[in-house]
């Protein structure tokens, strides 16, 4: 027996015999690898099939004991990256010794020749062999006349039995069976017996074949029967049955109002759904689709209630602050009754979860008697969730745009988008573009969905985003709508919020009385500083539901009949403390400087920390700082080392020393340009050995030549700042234009100092000055 080392190609649902000729697209890495190596020998490979199809990585076990030598014909690259081989069996082998250590597999492959006896019984066996061929061909009508006699025409006994077997349709384990039988009469024993089988199996199956087609024509008989008694009722003026249901749907046609060339596609889709069988499957989807045609609102309106006074009531009821939100809203309703028409404008409001931003565009609804509607898009990634399904899919539907105004069941409702930054995209299209037309003014009034195929008019409609972060939506959409930012509440407004409309919520929820519980000022107070860090009042609102749940306990059980919530008893209700906020130092430190920070739940204050020891000019910063943070550290030591002279240090002073730079709490990421300033001064005061004023809080971008650039979130940094009991603040003379957005209450506690170089902001807030 010849035995060799050979690349093996695994295969997967297929076999191929001995002077056989398959094509194989192979893909898989280790398989490209062994053919690739096969081409750099001798272009022989071993194929041997899997066991189980499904399994991707096969290993010795999984594989059959029994493959074919192949030589490779044809071997070519796919634009896909798989190859496409022809292959040809040369002959019959068994492996051994299966090696997985290179890219591909590799095995000790032994030839197997088949044993052919020329005599009586082997002639006869192959006779039986073609009859039955012949006689499963006739019966299945799955092999050709010319593959029959193709077989007839092969005089070899083993290659006629393989060929055989490679036209029968029987499981790759059968075929299998016959490749592992070297012996040719074995062979053809068991191609006769299997044949055999399927000849039984064939017989079988066209006794039920008839009688399912007897079946049918009975079912067909039935059909035509109640065709005719459809007529008969027809003739007798019946209305039962789909002649009703189609005058009623023809009726509602002409009554929905649609624009003429809409009515025209829709009666003729009811033409023929009239013509259809009702077991017809297209029958049910014509009859969705005018259902849907029929369900939309095309000229129903409410009327806008455009008073200004009601409008304001609504939105002062409702909510406490957003004074920015709220003088937008009466803007519209200002131009809408000057010039009674105007599209509806796209407003998109952007703030931290929790602000109220879904329930603020509620009561705009409420304010301009509209119907609302809201659209969830938060994980959205199908284009055909916002243009819809096209009608030649199972299951096919409208987007969530139209599904949306049907719900409304007028032309103008409020339409609210949430969570529109959270919409993303894959293979089956990005939806943020279908929201293109949805969105643009000068387009929607045409919007088209795959479903309804018809223009649909959406310039009526008034639409409210909402988003988290800006960052997120996409710049061709973000451009179609009005930005209008809501940061979050300042304390003063989260206790108005508390005591308006939180507190009686959750004491009406839990069943108390006004009597029953009762909250003082500073224990909701307490509750907002010490146990709630966010920008909006959801967490606010659930601790209040806290206190409220274990208020009714002790009522319910008879330990108290009223309680009265001060400071003392949220602590024994609520636990310890949880939430820790910056706070001023209590006097002048050196190299400690107090920063400004802004973050997702409102503003805070940032301690950064200066040590200088000798060394050799090296500076470290630790933590956790981010890439911009750090730069900004460089710069600001770049500008210190700059003021050699005027801080009154030797030139060489900063080759001899090291510098530390730390911001506590090291596990908290911090990243921006907004602590240079503060890096300078805590620089400045380490070196100096000048105490930094305590009172005093700063932010600002630093440049190299000690310029103080303009930053974000001065509103939320000066909260910070006040409320961890900081008088004054130094800013950018640019961000002088923000201080209007400031709380008044807040804006009277604060000094602001403007400045343009960071020489100024030395001077302030080093006692003694620079």
């Amino acid at each position: 027996m010849t035995t060799k080392l050979m690349p093996m190609l695994p295969l997967r649902g297929l076999l191929v015999y001995p002077k056989m000729r398959l094509h194989v697209d192979v893909g898989r890495d280790r398989s490209i690898a062994a053919l690739e190596e096969a081409m750099e020998r001798d272009k022989h490979i071993f194929l041997v099939t899997q066991k189980e199809v499904k399994v991707e990585n096969p290993t010795a076990q999984d594989l059959y004991g029994t493959g074919t030598i192949a030589y490779i014909k044809q071997l070519i690259k796919l634009p896909n990256g798989t190859l496409r081989v022809l292959v040809e069996g040369v002959d019959r082998a068994t492996w051994t010794n299966y090696e997985e250590a290179r890219k591909f597999n590799q095995v000790q492959v032994t030839v197997v020749a088949s044993e052919v006896e020329e005599d009586i019984e082997t002639a006869a066996l192959l006779r039986i062999a073609h009859d039955y061929f012949a006689r499963f061909a006739k019966s299945s009508n799955k092999i050709t006349a010319e593959t029959v006699a193709l077989v007839e025409e092969e005089k070899n006994p083993s290659k006629c039995a393989d060929l055989m077997m490679t036209h029968l349709p029987v499981k790759i384990a059968d075929k299998q069976e016959v490749l592992a039988i070297a012996n040719v009469k074995k062979r053809l024993d068991y191609l006769i017996i299997r044949m055999h089988d399927e000849l039984e199996v064939i017989a079988v199956e066209k006794k039920i074949s008839a009688r399912v087609k007897e079946a049918v024509e009975k079912t067909q008989k039935e059909y035509y029967l109640r065709e005719q008694l459809k007529a008969i009722q027809d003739e007798l003026g019946a209305s039962e049955g789909k002649t009703g249901e189609v005058a009623e749907l023809r009726k509602r046609i002409e009554q929905a109002g649609m624009p003429e060339a809409t009515e025209e596609v829709a009666l003729k889709e009811l033409n023929r759904y009239e013509k259809l069988p009702a077991a017809s499957a297209e029958s049910g989807v014509i009859r969705n689709y005018v259902e849907w045609l029929v369900s939309l609102p095309w000229t129903k309106a409410t009327e806008d209630r455009l008073s200004i006074e009601h409008a304001t009531d609504i939105l002062n009821r409702d909510h406490d602050g957003l004074e920015k939100v709220k003088e937008r809203i009466i803007e519209y309703l200002a131009v809408r009754q000057m010039t009674k028409s105007l599209r509806g404008p796209i407003l998109c409001l952007v703030g931290p979860p929790g602000v109220g931003k879904t329930s603020l565009a509620r009561s705009v609804a409420e304010s301009l008697d509209r119907t609302f509607v809201r659209a969830s898009l938060g994980g959205v990634r199908d284009e055909s969730e916002i243009r819809g399904h096209r009608r030649t899919y199972v299951g096919a539907m409208p987007g969530r745009i139209i599904q949306g105004m049907k719900k409304a069941g007028t032309i103008n409702p409020l339409f609210l988008l949430d969570e529109i930054d959270k919409m993303s995209n894959d293979f089956r299209g990005d939806p943020s573009a279908a929201m293109l037309e949805v969105l643009d003014p000068e387009q929607n009034n045409t919007f088209s969905d795959h479903y309804i195929e018809e223009p649909y008019d959406l310039s009526n409609v008034l639409f409210i985003a909402t988003a988290n972060d800006l960052s997120t939506i996409p710049g061709p959409l973000l451009d179609r709508m009005e930005v209008i930012s809501i940061s979050g509440y300042t304390e003063q407004e989260k206790l108005a919020i508390a005591t308006n409309h939180l507190i009686p919520k959750q004491r009406e929820e839990h069943g108390l009385t006004k009597s029953q519980i009762i909250f003082k000022e500073e224990a909701v107070l307490d509750i907002i500083r010490y146990y709630t860090r966010e920008a909006g009042v959801r967490n606010l609102e659930r601790q209040i539901a806290t206190v409220c749940r274990k208020v009714t306990k002790m009522i319910v059980t008879g330990e108290r009949k009223r309680v009265t919530i001060n400071a003392k008893m949220v602590i024994e209700l609520l636990g310890k403390h949880r939430v820790r906020h910056g706070s001023a130092e209590k006097e002048n430190q050196i190299g400690v400087a107090t920063g400004l920070a802004y973050t997702t739940v409102g503003g805070d204050t940032l301690q950064i920390e200066v040590n200088i020891t000798p060394g050799k000019g090296k500076m470290q910063l630790t933590g956790k700082l981010g890439d911009v943070m750090k730069e900004s550290a460089q710069a600001a030591l770049s500008f210190i080392r700059s003021r050699t002279e005027k801080l009154g240090v030797e030139a060489d002073y900063f080759d001899k020393h090291d510098i530390h730079i730390h911001v506590p709490e090291g596990a908290v990421p911090k990243d921006g340009p907004s602590a240079g300033i503060t890096m300078a001064t805590a620089i400045a005061s380490a070196i100096t050995n000048k105490a930094i004023k305590k009172e005093i809080g700063m932010t600002g971008e630093i440049t190299l030549r000690g310029r103080v650039l303009a930053i974000g979130g001065l509103k939320e940094k000066s909260l910070g700042a006040h409320r961890a009991g900081l008088t004054t603040i130094i800013c950018p003379k640019d961000n002088e234009r923000d201080v209007d957005d400031i709380p008044e209450s807040v804006r009277e506690a604060l000094t602001f100092k403007f400045v343009t170089a960071a020489d100024d902001v030395l001077n302030l807030a080093l006692d003694g000055g620079f």
